[in-house]
């Protein structure tokens, strides 16, 4: 693995902006930060059981970043997300799962995430090679209108029997369907931590009202903060969220709790304040915070890539979930990819802020 990269070249002329910010309004002496024993000091205390301490310490020990308390995560569940012609049109190699796991073992990331059939598929040669996140619950796209649920694919036992050590899980927080979802996620994730395994939630956004003339609100850093918040009272061990792009969602749509003096109190319009928000929601980073890469771009993937990464370490995150950008492009330039973002959480230089 390659360690020559300069952050600092590769921001540009916002590389200050970036490496350079202290958050004022919530500290990092305030906040638990990912290390090497940050899973003793979370969870040795915790309901969990050893066996889910086990599984949590082989996803963090896993890879390029093992042992350093960050994650790096290949999440590959867009054919069902996004449909496979789409998601895989620009480098078909990946309509065979096996590509999938092949990519996580070469780039050196600490698990991957993906379906049960793709994983099911490859569990005897890869199941104790990389750590496998079964996605349990999809969003198809067949249904006509499309529309924002949920739905479980499988049981929590199948996951279990091929081997994985943790599961994932979606709940579009916000939509018609949330209530049913968070019961249904609440009731799998007691599952799986009585099997042992590990648990991830994808807290998602998803309702036309978050959406106005001025402004889409489904990355506000209040309102994602508040559905990570939802996400570590139902007992996630991993919280992955969008990154914050904006905020004051509970003000300008004008519904739930809010006060003026939360904002001031809490943030400022620099992406690191609104990605401490976040990290703050998740009981001030005791529950770690890994956020989405996005879709690929092209040319600018590895910018954003980077920027993301510096944001989230240095807000007090844990890592990234990073997809899209690697997979669509050829084999040995998503691995590139996914190792040049490792390089910002191994490097000692970019500190939290």
């Amino acid at each position: 693995m390659k360690m020559n990269d300069n952050i600092a070249d590769l921001l540009g002329k916002k590389a200050a902006f970036y490496l350079d910010h202290v958050c004022q309004k919530i500290t990092k002496d305030e906040l638990l930060t990912p290390g090497k024993y940050s899973l003793e000091k979370v969870f040795g205390d915790s309901n969990r059981n050893p066996q889910v301490l086990r599984s949590l310490a082989q996803l963090y020990g896993q890879g390029n970043l093992g042992g350093t308390g960050y994650l790096s995560i290949l999440p590959v569940d867009q054919g069902i997300e996004h449909s496979a012609v789409y998601s895989f049109y620009k480098n078909p190699d990946y309509f065979d799962p096996e590509n999938i796991l092949k990519l996580a073992l070469e780039a050196g990331c600490n698990g991957v995430a993906s379906t049960f059939g793709g994983l099911a598929l490859n569990a005897r040669k890869y199941a104790h090679r990389i750590p496998f996140i079964v996605k349990i619950n999809h969003n198809e796209l067949l249904s006509f209108p499309n529309k924002y649920d949920q739905t479980l694919f499988g049981k929590v036992k199948n996951a279990w029997d091929m081997g994985a050590l943790a599961i994932g899980a979606t709940i579009y927080f916000g939509s018609e369907e949330s209530d049913r979802q968070i019961t249904e996620i609440s009731e799998a994730f007691e599952h799986a931590h009585q099997l042992g395994m590990a648990t991830i939630l994808w807290c998602y956004l998803r309702n036309e009202a978050f959406k106005t003339a001025d402004q889409d609100y489904h990355s506000a850093a209040d309102l994602t903060g508040q559905a990570n918040h939802i996400g570590v009272t139902i007992q996630a061990d991993i919280i992955k969220q969008k990154l914050p792009t904006n905020n004051f969602g509970f003000k300008n749509i004008k519904f739930g709790k809010y006060d003026d003096a939360m904002y001031e109190a809490l943030t400022t319009p620099h992406p690191i304040d609104l990605c401490r928000l976040q990290v703050a929601n998740c009981y001030m980073g005791k529950i770690g915070l890994i956020n989405s890469g996005g879709d690929s771009k092209g040319e600018s993937d590895l910018l954003e890539a980077i920027t993301t990464a510096v944001i989230n370490k240095r807000a007090g995150g844990t890592g990234l979930i990073m997809g899209r950008k690697a997979f669509q492009r050829p084999f040995k330039d998503g691995v590139n990819l996914l190792q040049r973002v490792q390089n910002v959480y191994l490097d000692n230089k970019i500190t939290v802020a």
